[in-house]
């Protein structure tokens, strides 16, 4: 009989010790997180863009010194390639890049051809974009340009063409138009 009392005595004790084990066993169980909410991912500052740009010459110099044989530059729209960073939603700075040629005429007494002269006008606006408008995007921008002439050649006649590198200020205005988030 002593033997089933020692039996029943360590049952209670057993029983307890079995319950604190699922009690721990409750309390480690791996916690389960609560879904989170679909969160768009963080857009990037960096945009690249393919658009027309005007290149707007500035009509200046002499045909071989001669007073009032001014000079003209023909004006042309090209295809250029754009990267700009966005500091913030609405404020950018953009880089753009193209070339194009420039037919140089004496613009005085003669009215004649001169040469042509290639053109390199990387430019550097500072941009404000308007995001109240949905997926249409205006924006306008100021900043500084510099263009560079290489590849010069003056028509027959004509001697010793030298078209000066220069600064100068560029403006824009227009828009892009979002297809869908990116």
């Amino acid at each position: 009989m002593k033997s089933n009392s020692v039996r029943l005595a360590g049952l209670p004790a057993g029983l307890a010790m079995l319950g604190a084990t699922a009690a721990g066993a409750a309390e480690l169980a791996p916690i389960t997180e609560a879904p989170v909410a679909d969160v768009p991912p963080a857009s990037s500052p960096w945009q690249i863009r393919v658009r027309c740009v005007g290149v707007i010459t500035e009509d200046d110099g002499s045909v071989n010194g001669v007073p009032g044989s001014n000079l003209s530059y023909s004006d042309s729209v090209i295809p250029e390639l754009d990267i700009s960073y966005y500091f913030t939603d609405n404020i950018a700075a953009e880089l753009i890049l193209g070339t194009t040629y420039a037919n140089i005429e004496e613009d005085g007494a003669v009215g004649v051809p001169v040469g042509r002269a290639w053109l390199l006008p990387p430019t550097l606006p500072l941009e404000y974009h308007f995001a109240a408008f949905g997926a249409f995007k205006p924006f306008v921008g100021a900043g500084v340009t510099y263009s560079m002439f290489h590849n010069q050649n003056e028509k027959p006649g004509f001697h010793d063409l030298d078209v000066d590198n220069a600064f100068g200020v560029a403006l824009q205005a227009g828009f892009d138009y979002m297809l869908d988030e990116h």
